[in-house]
């Protein structure tokens, strides 16, 4: 998948922008804080139906507007796409296929990008909601179905926690609460999918994540990676409860069997009513669940150095690109490079660049161009203060012009 051309009005810091991209490495260089990773992160929302940087869409809608637009149009070997959404500020987004209206939720269908950010040291080394959005994410794009799957648990799990903190206030318990039964068999229902695909994609990244950590790292630590559930018993959101070090057995019995799973919730949340009506809150599922990554048989997170952690990053993101190539009929998915070379030593630059410069389209952003290394350093595009200059070289120009 190739993305020829971005446009957008009224995002982030662009009234409008125009971007057109080519085939291979693309540049976009620019000082901090002048809009190259807007640009990135409106092509990662076409994907991912979500941003990297913030958890709402209102944030992307330009100052002063009610919604913004991002449209981009796609190719697929021979065959193009028009794919186009609009975040409101308020109330549902609006998405467009080739001109005609469309669920939002289709557009990873046409949109695939794997985005490596500094962020993504945050998928290692910050709390669990990172590596559950990391997980979620990918899963849309491998499974676009997911997105409707996730968007009804998040309603389901609201409205569970609106009964219970109604509840708590109103001194409510026992069989008066038999409406909360009801929405306990909607919970089960999504939020077992969810955990058996999670499980699913924990267990396809395990050779890929090996593969591209001894690449980066040039060492063999072997990378780990499994699901610590709260279905399971436990809190993987409370520090305290739960051991990392310790293996995940009871997880691999129920692995990939959604029958069981769906068991387990519901006797996690028979056994944890009590405790969840005097908190107002729902203490089992998978968003409490966490994605528990090793190296050298101990947890990144609290153990391993600078460098590893970075590493474990950057094989996830390498990794997803590989199972979304090698699943996806539409070819590789668009890698971007979102001022990730800043944070990284000469060796992993080099490293890494090797191992993206082969994707049939790469889109890089930095502050020094100094920074990439010359495997990359192709199609130049200067940002700066929102405006955006295109210094390709005439044959360069040419050859897009061409595949216009």
């Amino acid at each position: 998948m190739i993305v020829e051309h971005l446009s957008l009005v009224d995002f982030r810091n662009y009234a409008t922008a125009e971007l057109a991209l080519h085939r291979g490495p693309n540049v976009l260089v620019g000082r901090n804080g002048q809009g190259k990773t807007n640009l990135a992160e409106a092509v990662v929302f076409l994907a991912t139906l979500g941003s990297h940087r913030v958890s709402s869409d209102a944030p992307m809608v330009r100052d002063g507007q009610d919604f913004a637009v991002i449209r981009a149009r796609l190719s697929h070997g021979e065959r193009r796409v028009l794919v186009e959404v609009q975040l409101n500020r308020q109330g549902s987004n609006k998405a467009r296929i080739n001109g005609s209206p469309s669920k939002t939720n289709e557009l990873p269908r046409y949109a695939h990008v794997v985005l490596f950010a500094p962020e993504d040291l945050q998928i290692v080394r910050g709390d669990p909601s990172a590596r559950r959005r990391f997980a979620d994410q990918l899963l849309i794009q491998r499974t676009p179905r997911l997105a409707a799957v996730l968007a009804d648990y998040d309603r389901v799990l609201k409205q569970r926690n609106a009964l219970l903190k109604s509840a708590r206030a109103r001194g409510i318990r026992g069989e008066a609460l038999s409406t909360l039964d009801v929405w306990d068999d909607k919970l089960v229902s999504l939020g077992s999918e969810i955990i058996t695909a999670r499980q699913r994609l924990a267990a396809d990244l395990q050779q890929p994540v090996a593969d591209a950590y001894a690449a980066i790292a040039g060492a063999d630590h072997r990378p780990q990676l499994d699901w610590a559930l709260s279905v399971a018993g436990g809190d993987p959101e409370d520090d305290d409860d739960r051991d990392d070090t310790e293996g995940s057995a009871p997880v691999d019995d129920v692995r990939g069997d959604t029958r069981r799973i769906a068991e387990m919730f519901r006797a996690s949340l028979a056994a944890k009513r009590s405790n969840e009506l005097d908190r107002g809150l729902t203490l089992t599922g998978p968003h409490r669940d966490d994605l528990v990554l090793r190296v050298r048989d101990l947890p990144v997170k609290g153990y391993a150095s600078h460098g590893e952690s970075w590493s474990v990053a950057l094989a996830l993101r390498l990794a997803s690109a590989e199972l979304l190539r090698s699943e996806s009929p539409a070819g590789d998915p668009v890698l971007i490079l979102d001022d990730v070379f800043a944070e990284l030593d000469a060796d992993r630059r080099q490293r890494l660049a090797t191992l993206t410069a082969g994707y049939e389209q790469v889109v890089v952003t930095a502050a020094v161009e100094e920074d990439i290394p010359d495997v990359l350093h192709a199609h130049v595009v200067r940002i700066a203060a929102g405006t955006i200059t295109d210094e390709r070289d005439r044959s360069q120009g040419e050859e897009g012009a061409e595949h216009d």
